[in-house]
Formats: structure tokens, sequence, C-alpha cells
């Protein structure tokens, strides 16, 4: 996130044009892609449009410095010839201009076969994301991920802490394209989907929050998000499905949501990945001293 201060040369100027020589990395494309998620905030207040700004204005963009800078650098947890397995930051997506990929393909630029992505996780949510590094693993990744034979757990910090230890709930959701969220039901309804999100208990705190390791089977949009919300258990520092009060009580400005375990079970032949069988990778201390 930058904050900004307009000065007199800019007043009375189009937001762009103060932006682009402010924040010489900010792209034409990334700069509307901004606007129309209304991540920039002048005087307090979001804004979806290229408006004419004046002297001591204060705009916030709620982009990811490591998302601006030319010299990002991969956090790569693991690697070897077939995966990449990349400890992903907040404020930066999985796919698109000026992505994670991107910054994939620049370092492996060098390589016939650029490594490409087999699960996405949303912009704000941080941890691991497994990249295939040739044709042949990307096809068995992609049909393994579909099978449900590697299993993804994240890690919630949520507000509240729940009567059971360990849970599996099942409920109905409904992504709605133009507004980018979902809605989640108790009964079907036209259009919406089953969802299973499976929650346990790691950890309860003083303050009414607690630590849920997470898993969700139907893997659906905003679906971990949305739905703890929906039981009660908004995630803090979700702006979305969150409770704004209480994300400004923490501090919090993004979704305390980690994909922090990666584990692989294969129930079906696996050709040149047979090895991974069995394996688990798992974001420990570096995600405890975020959340």
């Amino acid at each position: 996130m930058k904050k900004l201060i307009v000065n007199e040369k800019y007043n009375e100027k189009k937001l762009n044009q103060f932006l682009f020589a402010t924040i010489p990395e900010l792209t034409t494309n990334l700069f509307y892609k901004t606007l129309r998620k209304k991540d920039i905030k002048i005087n307090g207040k979001r804004i979806n449009e290229n408006i004419t700004i004046h002297t001591n204005d204060e705009i916030l963009v709620y982009i990811s410095d490591d998302f601006l800078q030319s010299n990002f650098e991969l956090d790569i947890f693991f690697e070897d010839d077939n995966i990449l397995l990349i400890n992903k930051p907040q404020g930066i997506e999985v796919t698109g201009e000026h992505s994670l990929t991107t910054y994939v393909h620049q370092k492996y630029s060098f390589c016939d076969y650029k490594p490409m992505p087999c699960h996405r996780i949303d912009r704000n949510t941080s941890g691991l994301v497994l990249f295939a590094k040739n044709e042949e693993s990307l096809n068995i990744l992609f049909d393994k991920f579909k099978k449900h034979e590697i299993e993804k757990h994240y890690l919630a910090l949520v507000y509240g802490i729940p009567k059971q230890v360990h849970k599996k709930c099942d409920a109905y959701l409904f992504k709605d394209t133009k507004k980018s969220k979902v809605y989640i039901s108790d009964n079907f309804k036209k259009g919406y989907q089953k969802i299973t999100t499976i929650y346990n208990i790691l950890e309860k705190r003083n303050d009414n929050t607690c630590l849920l390791d997470v898993q969700i089977p139907t893997g659906k949009t905003h679906q971990i998000r949305a739905h703890l919300a929906y039981i009660g258990y908004p995630i803090i520092g979700d702006g979305k499905y969150g409770i704004n009060d209480i994300n400004k009580k923490f501090g919090k400005k993004y979704q305390m949501l980690c994909s922090y375990i990666l584990k692989f079970s294969f129930k079906t032949d696996s050709k040149i990945l047979e090895y991974l069988n069995g394996k688990e990778f798992v974001l420990n201390n570096i995600l405890k001293e975020q959340i």
C-alpha cells in the first residue's frame, strides 16, 4: 500500500497523471484494474473513476509494494526438476498482468518450458502455490487436483471461537461475477453449487480469536472467506466478507488467510511424479509470524 499527498503541481489534474509520475512501475492496465476493484482511496473514500484531484488530497493505493517492485524476488519454498513451490505474498494475483506467474516467467526466461501454475489462491491470500516445470508434470498435477489427490490446508485467523473443535460444514454457494462476490445459503437455490468446508481449531486466543486449519474439498471462489463469515466466524482483515470494525480493531487490511500445507496423496498412477506421493510441504514458523 502507498500513501501519497497531492502537491500543487498536480492540482486539478487527473488522478492517472499524478500516479504515473509518482509510481513509475505502475502500468496503465494495472491502474485501471486497481480502479475497477476500488483499491484506491481519496480522502478516505474508495473511487472507481479517473477523477480530478486537488492539492493536499490524500491518496491511498492498495497495491503491494512487492507487486510494484521491478526487482520482485520469488520466495521459493521448494524446487526440483518437475515442480516449483512458491510462498506467495499478499497483494499479488497468481495469473494475469504483473502476477506471480509473470515473475516466474521472468526468472525462468532461459528455459524452453516456463513453469505454469497448477492452481490459484486469492490475490490477498498468502502461501504456497504449486507450479509445474514441464508439460507432463502440469497435466499430471491438473489431474491430481481434479481427483482431490493433492490435499490443501489453509490457516485462518477468525473472530469468534467455535464451540466444536472439528466440524464439516455443508452449504450452497452462488457466484455473482458482476459484483465479484459470492453468497452462501443453507438450502439449494437455482444457480447455487454445493460446497463443503472442514475446519479444526488449532489455537484459541484470549482476544476472542482463534486459528483454524481449513480444508475445502469443493474449492470454489472465495469459499473459505464467505463460508466462515456465514457461520459466524469472519476472517480478520477480510474487507469483503469480514466486519470492518473488527478489522480496524486488529489493524489488518488483508485477510489473515494462508495456504500453508500441500500434501500429495496419490491414489492413481502419477508417472514421473510418483516420488512425491506421501510428501507434505508445510509453512511453519514463517506463517505463525505473519498471523
